[in-house]
């Protein structure tokens, strides 16, 4: 089972997403004023949320391409990568042109200082130039992986960052560009990854039969498939979004301390979820191809392997957590009363990865049968336990905080179970 050999290229590929953010924080905190710093957290918390409410260009992508190669229709693979090309440049487009509204909106809900705020709009205006590049490489990273190719995304991803890194010292140190320096550099390495990424592109579309189709790329209605993936994709992530700014918003209003132990344990999630997606990606993937072949046997195949890596992975990071979590914390803030607040919350991070292990590969595994109604419902399913439980449980602090977080995971992974054995039983008579 072909299982780590597509995992481990993309849990690396994910390990340089916080290496990028550690450096942008290094460069632009030795700069004499916090304001450029606060600046561009502000602007990257902005297009985190931005970008990732689009990443179903890459999700959706990977899960119709890994089915149009299980049939062996390269012709369909050929097509659905220009269908996502085209919607990925047309929404980029329209980020660009609408650039004012969307920064404003950003900023007035991320509410920074005024000094700090000021800088963080230059920075976003000028970021916003590469959301065609952005969007598109989503879509190039979705088609290779959908074919089972993962070393490109490590290779994509590995030059945008490396680029974005040299860029980010250069423009700040050398030329004293401050926090526009470091949109420059962003920007920058985006379209450089998206030359190198046509690259690629071409010299597969080398190896696929058939031509693009101007039945499919210019007819609106055989965008049907995509529309109909990509826009579940799009509610689910919106209602993750919302889940996610929620506790952010609800702990905030706790105090300073709470919020800032409550960032530094969701990090605990964050390097959970870099291994855990790596198996979820490789799910897609083989998932899909087994769809487009009908081949059910594989299927199980599939599903069976992955669940076994995660799950020895969801408790080795568990195991971690609990023998090491104190350590952990005090590498991420040096604040004492942060690191205490923070440990007295971190037998929530031992238990969270043994329950949220469930919904990261069953994400991955609806993406390869394209069956995203199945997400999109686990959301906000997760969304009705998560916000009673938070209500009924507010005399108990933040414990009734990660309480209901905790909830949420635990509701959306078994709606996901429950849909996944539905399918099976319906699929495989």
């Amino acid at each position: 089972m072909r299982i780590w050999p597509l995992a481990w290229p993309i849990i690396i590929s994910n390990i340089t997403v916080p290496l990028l953010g550690l450096v942008d924080t290094a460069v632009v905190g030795h700069l004499p004023d916090s304001r450029y710093l606060a600046a561009v957290t502000l602007g990257a918390t902005l297009f985190s949320f931005l970008y990732w409410g689009f990443g179903f260009l890459r999700m959706g992508t990977t899960g119709l391409v890994a089915q149009a190669v299980g049939r062996e229709s390269d012709s369909d693979v050929r097509n659905l990568l220009g269908q996502s090309l085209i919607m990925a440049i047309v929404i980029g487009s329209l980020l660009i042109v609408f650039a004012s509204p969307i920064v404003s909106l950003g900023l007035w809900l991320l509410d920074g200082s005024e000094a700090a705020t000021a800088l963080a709009r230059s920075y976003a205006e000028i970021r916003l130039w590469s959301a065609p590049a952005v969007l598109a490489n989503y879509t190039i990273l979705g088609w290779f992986l959908g074919q089972q190719n993962a070393r490109v995304t490590l290779m994509i991803l590995v030059l945008t960052n490396s680029v974005n890194i040299v860029l980010d010292v250069w423009f700040v140190m050398g030329l004293g560009l401050s926090s526009d320096g470091v949109a420059w550099a962003s920007v920058i390495a985006d379209y450089s990854a998206l030359a190198f990424g046509g690259f690629l592109v071409l010299r597969q579309l080398g190896k696929l039969k058939g031509t693009f189709l101007r039945s499919r790329l210019g007819v609106l209605s055989a965008y049907a498939a995509l529309f109909n993936v990509n826009g579940n994709l799009f509610i689910r992530t919106l209602g993750l979004l919302f889940a996610m700014a929620f506790f952010t918003a609800q702990g905030a209003r706790q105090g300073d301390t709470i919020l800032a132990a409550n960032a530094v344990l969701l990090q605990f999630i964050m390097l959970t979820s870099y291994a855990l997606d790596g198996f979820a990606h490789a799910a897609e993937s083989l998932v899909g191809r087994a769809v487009g072949r009908d081949d059910w046997s594989a299927f199980a195949d599939t599903v069976r392997a992955a669940a076994r890596f995660s799950w020895w992975t969801a408790a080795g990071a568990a195991l971690v957590f609990a023998l090491g979590g104190n350590g952990l914390i005090a590498l991420l803030t040096g604040l004492e009363e942060v690191r205490a607040t923070a440990a007295v919350y971190l037998p929530w991070m031992v238990v969270m990865p043994l329950i949220a292990v469930w919904s990261y590969l069953l994400d991955g595994v609806f993406i390869g049968t394209t069956s995203i109604a199945a997400m999109r419902n686990s959301i906000f399913i997760g969304l009705a336990a998560y916000l009673p439980t938070w209500w009924l449980a507010q005399g108990l602090g933040n414990h009734g905080l990660w309480l209901a977080f905790m909830v949420f995971t635990c509701v959306r992974s078994a709606v996901l179970i429950g849909y996944y054995r539905h399918y099976r039983l319906t699929r495989w008579r």
